[in-house]
């Protein structure tokens, strides 16, 4: 047991000065809050000093990327600044999230309130931060930050994804989007939908292996399309609990036939 305690120890050693998940986290939460306001209660007297609480976000991120030691040959320098660089075309991108809620939801009252409280909003914010850290081939925070997500709102969104404008996601709860799905504008995703990969060997992590939705496509709850190879078609529309693993044309509507029966259970009079 002595070796054992010891082997714990240096490992104890090796990871002490590296930040937590919570940590890096709440570096991301703390990005959403100064770009949108509305989540915040926080404010400014000035443009500088918003400028200053960029500055500090992007030292935060640069000192995240030094201490996770994760990737020992990158220029860590450069990604904090590329990615800061960047984030005015985030914002817009996450601002068409927003509206496409907006937009779709009846229940939606305005933008704030979208931006505010929604899950769905919330986790493709997030999501569009750790995408554009995994396109930097910066390794574990990206997933770190959707799992993070994942926890806090139950949607499940890989990193590795690809995602167009103006995603709709509706409640959201058990929706999952895998590593190498790739998604076009103006597509709407509803509770339960796995966009996931059929069962395939570990030598084939590099190859596409979720599906690929085209723009302007419906999805409803419980749906679940599998495989690199299916392709959904623009202007098409998947019913709830639909099973898909085959590719459809656009401008399709495929949907579960339901089996239901229906019996009468009034009681009967006498």
């Amino acid at each position: 047991m002595e070796d054992f305690y010891k082997y714990i120890f240096q490992k104890q050693i090796e990871v002490q000065d590296m930040p937590s998940n919570k940590k890096i986290a709440q570096w991301a939460v703390s990005l959403l809050h100064l770009l949108f306001p509305e989540r915040n209660s926080k404010s400014f007297v000035n443009v500088v000093e918003v400028k200053d609480a960029f500055n500090e976000s992007k030292a935060e991120l640069l000192d995240i990327l030094l201490k996770t030691k994760a990737c020992t040959v990158c220029d860590n320098e450069d990604i904090a600044e590329e990615f800061y660089q960047k984030l005015p075309d985030l914002y817009q991108k996450m601002l068409t999230d927003a509206h496409a809620l907006l937009s779709g939801d009846p229940a939606a009252k305005s933008i704030r309130e979208v931006i505010r409280i929604y899950p769905g909003f919330t986790a493709i914010g997030i999501y569009r931060l750790a995408h554009e850290l995994h396109k930097a081939q910066v390794p574990l925070i990206p997933r770190i930050l959707t799992e993070y997500a994942h926890s806090k709102t139950g949607i499940d969104i890989h990193p590795g994804a690809v995602i167009g404008e103006a995603l709709y996601i509706d409640h959201g709860t058990g929706l999952v989007i895998g590593e190498t799905c790739r998604i076009g504008n103006y597509v709407k995703l509803y509770q339960g939908v796995t966009l996931g990969a059929l069962s395939v060997e570990k030598a084939m992590a590099d190859t596409q292996r979720h599906p690929i939705i085209e723009d302007h496509v419906i999805i409803y709850a419980g749906a679940t399309i599998l495989g690199g190879e299916t392709v959904i078609g623009h202007h098409s529309t998947i019913g709830g609990n639909v099973w898909l693993t085959s590719s459809i044309e656009p401008y399709t509507t495929v949907y579960h036939q339901s089996n239901s029966k229906f019996i009468d259970s009034k009681p009967t009079t006498i």
